[in-house]
């Protein structure tokens, strides 16, 4: 399964997670963003499951859609051999019931809002779950889930395990997570000296000569040239006007917020992460579930309250030891947090400062998906054959209930659209366009 992450090998927290995991009914897991603990916990997850029971025996709780897209996704890239449903709001709860029906889930990931909702229209027996996770747990009591959390936990009268995870270090666990038969094991990969941040991102303050930062981003994006960056900010508003900005600068932006409609910001969400977009523009809704490995900048435009809410930030790029960098837009009336354990380093802005380049691979939507059985191969065979790409300009695929999204190369994305106009996938007809950011 690791090969299929293309990951070589499990950390030294990944492993012992899973083992405890494995042994423990009850285990508290505190690891730093960025570090894997989604398949730190999925891994053990797929040992205890077995085969021969055809309904649902693990629930893994995610605060945002996004987070549980994520979890969802990499289930999916693991090729696990068991049945698996991800339920949220921003869809009707009537398909994601037609599934669970055609398909009954041996795992199921979701939100608590609406999996309390399944649970109340009786879509989801909570008396067959015996295996609980409860992903950013802190987040969930940040967000005030506690209510919706506590009337799950309260109908899972079956539960044997139960895992908590987190980023952050707290000790307000509700009375109402009551570990049946035995204390929780704690495994806290956070340290005690505040260094639950990786150690291979560099922190950098950027001064900018005006309260409006908008020109000082973008001669600080202009100078990461082919790099990808995610700019936060705190306000919906601000982010459709910095993104607006951008784009007329002539950068390619992705824009999220939670003023979106779901299938908006999984649209942004796949064009940023397949790389045709060079800068996601969003609230800290993204601070939590995105996860591109290869992520090499945050920007901060909008300066965080709490250093918890700067870690989140900067757990998107430096993942898995890799580089990353942190940047700190300040105006004039603005001071340098003081966040303990973090050291930040000047970064004066010089020229030259080159101008935007088009990212390297484009988008394109194809309106077939899972309920068609459209598979990675048949897309892989539909735009070479008809569309007459070769694998190498053929980037990520992402395979959705009603539709595929592919990253094709930029260069050739026009040319791979007019062959495929009215071409068949699988002997059905589709529609197959660019996506814009």
């Amino acid at each position: 399964m690791l090969r299929r992450l293309d990951i070589e090998r499990l950390s030294p927290m990944q492993a012992q997670a899973a083992e405890a995991i494995q042994t423990h009914d009850n285990v508290i897991l505190l690891a730093p963003t960025g570090t894997g603990k989604t398949l730190a916990f999925l891994l053990p997850l797929l040992q205890l499951i077995q085969p021969a029971v055809g309904m649902p025996q693990a629930l893994v709780l995610s605060p945002t859609r996004e987070l549980a897209e994520q979890t969802f996704s990499v289930l999916q890239r693991m090729k696990s051999p068991f049945a698996a449903c991800c339920l949220h709001g921003g869809r009707p709860a009537m398909d994601e019931h037609r599934q669970m029906n055609a398909s009954p889930p041996q795992i199921v990931v979701g939100t608590p809002g609406r999996v309390n909702d399944h649970l109340d229209k009786e879509n989801l027996d909570a008396r067959t779950i015996r295996l609980l996770i409860i992903d950013e747990y802190d987040k969930m009591l940040e967000m005030k889930f506690q209510d919706e959390l506590e009337r799950i936990v309260q109908r899972l009268s079956q539960v044997q395990r139960c895992i908590l995870v987190s980023a952050t270090r707290t000790h307000d666990i509700p009375p109402f997570m009551a570990f049946r038969h035995h204390r929780p094991v704690e495994l806290d990969y956070l340290g005690h000296s505040q260094e639950d941040i990786p150690p291979a991102i560099h922190h950098y303050i950027v001064h900018s000569p005006s309260k409006d930062k908008l020109d000082t981003l973008r001669l600080l994006l202009s100078k990461l040239e082919d790099q990808q960056a995610v700019v936060f900010l705190g306000f919906r508003e601000s982010v459709e006007r910095t993104g607006h900005y951008l784009r007329q600068q002539g950068f390619s932006c992705s824009l999220f917020h939670g003023g979106m409609q779901q299938d908006d910001r999984e649209r942004a969400l796949y064009i940023f992460s397949s790389g045709a977009a060079q800068v996601l523009v969003s609230t800290d809704l993204s601070a939590r579930g995105l996860d591109i490995p290869q992520l090499q900048n945050v920007v901060h435009y909008h300066l965080p309250a709490k250093r918890e809410e700067y870690v989140h930030r900067c757990g998107r790029t430096g993942r898995w030891d890799n580089a990353g960098r942190s940047f700190m837009l300040l105006s004039p009336d603005e001071d340098s947090p003081s966040f303990q354990g973090i050291r930040f380093e000047e970064y004066p802005l010089l020229p030259p400062y080159p101008a935007p380049r088009p990212p390297q691979w484009a988008t394109l939507y194809i309106g077939k998906g899972k309920r068609d059985k459209i598979s990675r191969t048949d897309v892989l065979g539909f735009l070479c054959k008809q569309g007459g790409a070769k694998g190498e300009e053929i980037g990520r695929i992402d395979i959705r209930e009603r539709h595929t999204y592919v990253a094709v190369r930029r260069t050739r994305c026009q040319q791979i659209l007019a062959q495929c106009a009215g071409e068949k996938i699988k002997k059905m007809k589709t529609i197959v366009e660019r996506m814009q950011s």
